[in-house]
């Protein structure tokens, strides 16, 4: 019986020209990887800060945060991009009023929406039917993402604000390991201790991958009474802020629950534009200085 078995063994592969095709096909993709991997580099190296926002938790409010910090440095003056690496459930092009809006290609380079001075990018854009269902697995997922940060004439910014899905899965690795260097990340989470659970794990993530941690944003914490401007803690508050100091890592400040921010996401006028002076206004401005902060370096050699 081992001798059958014996025989009926695979020869081993001893034919040289199927070896040096072997070669030759493995330093293809080798060469295709680098040239891949330059062409990436050199679009990034014109971007000066990139920062994603983060949560371990879905429902946070993360989205809006990415807007809303975006068009807070737009407003500030600088050069700004907004990527949405959310594959499954992209609500960039929502936010921004662009659910019609389609991007084009130039010489093989995709060029991404423009609004108010901002670039945008986002799947959204790439679907048929603003309800297709996007049905991909982590390969799939990882080469869109790779495509975004290499193909697309970003240009020169002052920010890229990558608003990942929540979790630690698949979109916030590809970006976080495609970047290589980003600056940092914002961490959202509401005050009660389900979401901090959860959101705890995206410091960690970050610690692992060697990502600075910008700080910590509460969002929904207390809600403004849109009459009185009084601000009632419905919810508890202050977990986000003990969270941060638990974790060593720094706080960036809370904000409430506000009407209008609801309805500014769902007619497409972005919160910060048009209500920058309310309480909830100057809790975005307060939370951008540390990332505008940044940029002081470049200043003070210059």
């Amino acid at each position: 019986m081992k001798k059958d078995e014996k025989n009926r063994q695979e020869p081993a592969v001893s034919c040289p020209s199927a070896v040096k095709e072997q070669k030759c096909s493995g330093t293809a993709d080798s060469l295709d990887a680098f040239l891949e991997q330059q062409k990436m580099d050199g679009r990034m190296q014109k971007i000066k800060h990139k920062i994603i926002v983060l949560s371990g938790k879905g429902g946070v409010g993360k989205s809006t945060v990415a807007v809303n910090l975006s068009i807070s440095l737009s407003l500030s003056g600088k050069k700004v991009g907004l990527l949405d690496v959310d594959i499954h459930g992209p609500s960039i092009p929502k936010m921004l009023k662009l659910e019609d809006s389609r991007i084009s290609v130039i010489d093989g380079v995709i060029q991404p929406v423009e609004k108010g001075g901002m670039k945008i990018l986002s799947i959204g854009f790439l679907l048929h039917d603003r309800d297709d269902a996007v049905i991909w697995r982590g390969p799939m997922k990882a080469g869109v993402i790779k495509q975004f940060l290499s193909d697309v004439a970003w240009g020169e910014l002052d920010y890229l604000i990558i608003d990942s899905p929540p979790g630690t899965g698949d979109e916030p690795l590809s970006v976080c390991q495609m970047l290589k260097n980003p600056d940092g990340a914002v961490i959202v989470t509401t005050p009660q201790d389900v979401a901090i659970v959860d959101v705890r794990k995206s410091i960690n993530f970050c610690r692992q991958l060697k990502i600075p941690v910008i700080g910590v944003i509460e969002n929904m914490s207390g809600f403004v009474c849109p009459k009185c401007g009084e601000i009632t803690q419905i919810f508890k508050t202050g977990g986000g802020e003990k969270m941060a100091v638990e974790m060593k890592v720094p706080f960036l400040g809370r904000i409430p629950i506000d009407s209008a921010i609801g309805v500014a996401c769902d007619a497409g006028t972005p919160f910060i534009y048009h209500y920058n002076k309310t309480e909830t206004g100057k809790a975005f401005e307060q939370i951008i200085e540390p990332i505008l902060a940044l940029t002081e370096p470049e200043k003070a050699v210059s």
